[in-house]
C-alpha cells in the first residue's frame, strides 16, 4: 500500500448543545476501502461532511491534509474540484432527468454556455461501463432500480475524476445481490487506484472488502483495525457500543396461541397499469404471539403486499379477504384498518414514517389522536402522559418529548416510527425493514421491542432483507417471488440457502 492520501487530525465539531466530534483522528491510504463503523450518532456522517465542505472550514476545530496540502473547503465544489466525492445515503439524483443529464449535472461539458450533447453521450457510454450499467443514456432516473441509481451516483463521481470516494451506507437499501455488485465494483475502483471511504453498518460486509477499519463511539475515535491482522465482529461491535453483545438476536420463549389472522386469495394490480398484476393470489396466516417473517428479493412485492393489507393503500382492483378471529374485516382504507388493529410500519420513515420537524410527542400521538382527545380538542395533559409511558417502553434516548424528531439518531427515529403504531394498540404489526438503515446497538434494541410486542399476544408480520434478521427473528416465513408465495418453512427447517432458492424461482412454488 503506497503513501497516506489523507489525514485528519483534531477534529471537533460542536452543534448547538451536542459535541457531535471530540478530537477525532483519521488517516487513510491511497488506494485502500476504508470503512468508518460505528453506532447511530457516533459521528461517522459528521466527519465526512467535516472532509467533504458540508461544514465549511471554520465552523470546526482541526485540519484536514489532502495530498499533504491542508484543506479549507467553504463547499462542496472545492472538495470534488480535488477530487474528494460524497454520495450520501439519500441519493442526489433528478428523477425526470436522464443518466446522461443527471451525470453531468452542474458539471456540464458545454463550450459558451452551450451543452454538447454528442460529448456528453459519448462520455456517459464509457463511464456507464465502468460501472457495469448496461442502461441507454436516455434512460430516466426513475425507472430504474434503486441498485442501479447507486451506480448512476458512481459513474457521476468518476465524472469527476474522483481520488476518494465517500459512500455514505450505500448498501443500505440494496438486496444482497445488489450489494454485492456494488462491493464487486468498488475492489475494481481499488484496483484504478481510488480511494474509497465505505461509511456501513452491515459489519459482513465490511469485513469483507475493507482493508482498514476505523470505529468511532460517542464522537471519538476508539480504534482502527487492519485486514493484515484480521477482523472479528464481536470485537468490531464491544468498540462499536462499549460493551459485549454475545447474541446479535435476544433469546425470547414463543408463547405462540391460536390462529386469528388471515389473508386469503389476496390479488392487487398496479396503481397505474391496470392490467399488471403485483400480487397474485397469496394467501398466509398469523398466530397470536408469533412473528411471521417475509423473505424476498427486491421487486417480489413484499412492500406493496404489506401496504395492501393496510387500508389498500397500495394498488387497484384489489381482491380477496382479510379475516379475523375467523371474520371477514373491512380494511378500505386506512382508518378502517386501524380501527381494525392493523399498524403498518414504513420502510422508508424520513419521508412516509415521520414529520421530521415536529417534536416526538405529535409524532408519536399522531395516529391516533382520539386517544388523547375530547372531540376534537386535545387534552394536553393526557397526551403527555401517554406519550412519556410510551417512550419509557420503547426506551427513546432524547432530551424530552418536546425534542424535534430530526435530531434524533437514526435508531431513535425508528423508535418513535414503532412508537407511533404500539400507540394505536394493534393486534397485527406489520414491520416493514425495521431496522434498514441502523447500527448493530440500536437493531438489538428493536428487536427486544419486536419480542416484548410479541409476548403481549400480538401478531407481526416483518419483513426484510437481511436473511439472518429474518432467521433470528422469525417463528415461521413465508418466502415471495414475482408477486407470489413460493415457500412457508417453520424456523426449525429454514436455512438461508432454502430461502434463497425460494426467492430465485421466478414464482415457481417450491415442491
Amino acid at each position: 500500500m503506497s503513501d497516506t492520501i489523507l489525514e485528519m487530525k483534531g477534529i471537533t465539531k460542536i452543534f448547538p448543545g451536542v459535541r457531535a466530534l471530540n478530537n477525532v483522528n483519521l488517516k487513510i491510504k491511497e488506494g485502500e476501502i476504508h470503512a468508518l463503523v460505528g453506532e447511530n450518532g457516533a459521528g461517522k456522517s459528521t466527519l465526512m461532511g467535516v472532509l467533504s465542505g458540508v461544514y465549511p472550514f471554520g465552523t470546526y476545530s482541526g485540519n484536514s491534509y489532502f495530498q499533504g496540502e491542508k484543506c479549507k473547503f467553504k463547499n462542496i465544489k472545492q472538495s470534488e474540484k480535488l477530487g474528494i466525492v460524497i454520495i450520501h445515503q439519500e441519493l442526489a439524483l433528478i428523477p425526470y432527468l436522464s443518466i446522461a443529464e443527471n451525470i453531468f449535472l452542474g458539471n456540464e461539458k458545454a463550450k459558451l454556455g452551450i451543452i454538447n450533447w454528442n460529448d456528453s453521450v459519448k462520455a456517459t457510454k464509457e463511464l456507464l461501463k465502468n460501472v457495469g450499467l448496461k442502461e441507454s443514456t436516455n434512460t430516466l432516473i426513475t425507472n430504474l432500480g434503486i441498485g442501479k441509481q447507486q451506480l448512476v451516483e458512481i459513474a457521476k463521481a468518476l465524472s469527476k475524476e474522483v481520488k476518494i470516494l465517500i459512500l455514505d451506507e450505500p448498501t443500505a437499501a440494496l438486496n444482497e445481490s445488489d450489494s454485492e455488485n456494488l462491493l464487486k465494483l468498488l475492489s475494481e475502483l481499488k484496483k484504478n487506484g481510488i480511494t474509497s471511504i465505505l461509511i456501513s453498518h452491515k459489519l459482513n460486509e465490511v469485513v469483507k472488502i475493507a482493508d482498514t477499519i476505523t470505529i468511532l463511539r460517542d464522537g471519538m475515535t476508539v480504534k482502527t483495525l487492519n485486514s493484515i491482522d484480521g477482523f472479528d465482529e464481536n470485537i468490531i461491535i464491544k468498540n462499536m457500543v462499549g460493551r459485549d453483545l454475545k447474541n446479535r438476536f435476544p433469546k425470547r420463549t414463543s408463547k405462540i396461541g391460536k390462529e386469528f389472522f388471515e389473508v386469503k386469495n389476496w390479488n392487487v394490480y398496479h396503481p397505474l397499469h391496470k392490467d399488471r398484476k403485483i400480487i397474485n393470489n397469496i394467501n398466509l396466516k398469523i398466530k397470536e404471539g408469533e412473528i411471521v417473517g417475509i423473505a424476498g428479493l427486491m421487486g417480489a412485492g413484499r412492500t406493496e403486499f404489506a401496504m395492501s393489507l393496510f387500508g389498500k393503500s397500495y394498488g387497484k382492483n384489489i381482491s380477496g379477504e382479510i379475516m379475523k378471529n375467523g371474520k371477514v374485516i373491512d380494511v378500505r382504507d386506512v382508518p378502517k384498518a386501524i380501527k381494525n388493529g392493523i399498524a403498518y410500519v414504513t420502510e422508508d420513515r424520513k419521508n412516509y414514517g415521520l414529520i421530521l420537524e415536529d417534536e416526538i410527542k405529535r409524532n408519536i400521538s399522531i395516529a391516533k389522536m382520539e386517544k388523547v382527545s375530547y372531540g376534537e380538542i386535545i387534552n394536553d395533559k393526557k397526551e403527555i402522559i401517554e406519550v412519556e409511558r410510551n417512550k419509557k417502553k420503547l426506551n427513546v434516548k432524547c432530551s424530552s418529548i418536546l425534542q424535534k424528531v430530526m435530531n434524533l439518531s437514526g435508531g431513535n427515529q425508528q423508535k418513535i416510527v414503532l412508537g407511533k403504531w404500539v400507540f394505536t394498540e394493534p393486534q397485527i404489526l406489520i414491520l416493514d425493514e425495521p431496522t434498514r438503515g441502523i447500527d448493530v446497538g440500536s437493531k438489538y434494541e428493536i428487536y427486544t421491542i419486536i419480542n416484548e410486542l410479541a409476548n403481549e399476544g400480538k401478531g407481526i408480520l416483518l419483513i426484510s432483507s437481511e436473511l439472518p434478521e429474518i432467521l433470528g427473528m422469525c417463528d415461521r416465513i413465508y418466502v415471495m417471488s414475482e408477486g407470489k408465495i413460493t415457500n412457508e418453512l417453520d424456523i426449525i427447517n429454514a436455512t438461508q440457502e432454502k430461502i434463497m432458492k425460494s426467492m430465485v424461482l421466478s414464482g415457481q412454488e417450491v415442491i
